[in-house]
């Protein structure tokens, strides 16, 4: 089970930052944060909206770009995972797998994330789009908002990782055609035949 489920993941973290999974995929797409939502609001209604969406379209850039740390941190659980951890997903709820993989990598995900995304704003000028977003929104308004960007985006890229991660398990689970390795086809099918 262990290779079966490293090559999926593996294969998950490169084709999600490819392709943008995050952007185009409204369950996690990374939305303003909740202090900064009056700014999409207000930018909308004065006419700025291109402004409010390419900075929501520079957040999830960053989660995409910071989501290739994630192989190596999950490959890493998975190795080190013990036959009583594997009997304990397999036999588990249809989310076993993921509540294992949040429990081993969270903290490793966070700390391997946040310098990615911190970097990936940078380079893409998010950084200096949203000062200006809030600058004119407080400017507009005569409120002083501010929000730790780089803190959010990391954790709303944990979220939607692992968000994506218990939809493919789940699939796996309960759907014979995703078991795309002959490992998990062995595993689950044996699962399906109790």
């Amino acid at each position: 089970m262990k290779r079966g489920f490293k090559h999926g993941c593996n294969g998950w973290s490169k084709k999600t930052g490819r392709n943008r999974w995050f952007f185009k995929n409204e369950a996690v797409k990374i939305l303003m944060p909740e202090k900064l939502r009056k700014i999409d609001t207000t930018l909308r209604s004065i006419g700025m909206g291109s402004l409010a969406d390419e900075g929501i379209k520079l957040l999830n850039r960053a989660a995409e770009d910071a989501v290739t740390e994630a192989a190596p941190i999950f490959t890493n659980a998975i190795t080190s995972m013990t036959i009583t951890d594997a009997k304990n997903i397999l036999l588990g709820s249809n989310n076993a797998a993921t509540n294992y993989l949040q429990g081993k990598t969270q903290t490793q995900l966070f700390n391997a994330f946040q310098p990615k995304v911190k970097a990936s704003l940078g380079k893409v000028g998010a950084d200096t789009l949203w000062k200006n977003l809030i600058s004119k929104y407080n400017t507009f308004t005569g409120q002083a908002v501010t929000t730790d960007l780089n803190e959010y985006v990391t954790t709303e890229t944990i979220n939607g990782v692992f968000k994506m991660v218990a939809d493919k398990e789940s699939g796996i689970r309960n759907t014979p055609a995703m078991r795309t390795t002959s490992i998990l086809q062995k595993v689950f099918g044996a699962q399906d035949g109790k």
